[in-house]
Formats: C-alpha cells, structure tokens, sequence
C-alpha cells in the first residue's frame, strides 16, 4: 500500500488542497514566523466555503498590526 503524504490529504475539509503549493509547505520553505504563517493560512481560506469571511479577514489585520508592533514598525507616542 502506497503511503499517502501528509499534504495530499487534510483534517476539517479541503480548502487547502486544491492550491498548487500548499499553504504549510509555502510558510515552511519562507521560513515565515508564526504570524506571517496565520496571514498566509487565512487569505488563502478565507472566501472557501470552508473559510470564515469577513472574520478571517478582521483576524488579518489583527495579526498585522502584532507584526508592526512586534517587529517597532511604529513609533511609540
């Protein structure tokens, strides 16, 4: 029996398996942070049906503005 990669397959639906690179392999191979990762996760699900809308995108910008505070992208007052 062939043994089935663990990329082919997913838990919870299929919103990422239709992609070419599947989001974990392109936020592993980026060696993006855990942040950027939850950004790439949401944008590619978020209008799936699978997806959670306008929360994945509100959750988007919420993560972005950790990545500018965290990263002293902004200038304390």
């Amino acid at each position: 029996m062939k043994e089935v990669s663990a990329l082919d397959r997913q838990v919870g639906g299929d919103h990422y398996l239709g992609f070419p690179v599947q989001p974990a392999a392109y936020i592993t191979l980026n060696r993006l942070g855990w942040l950027q990762g939850c950004v790439v996760k949401r944008i590619s699900r978020y209008d799936k049906p699978t997806g959670k809308g306008l929360e994945d995108l509100e959750k988007i910008i919420h993560e972005v503005e950790m990545i500018i505070e965290i990263e002293g992208w902004r200038e304390t007052p």
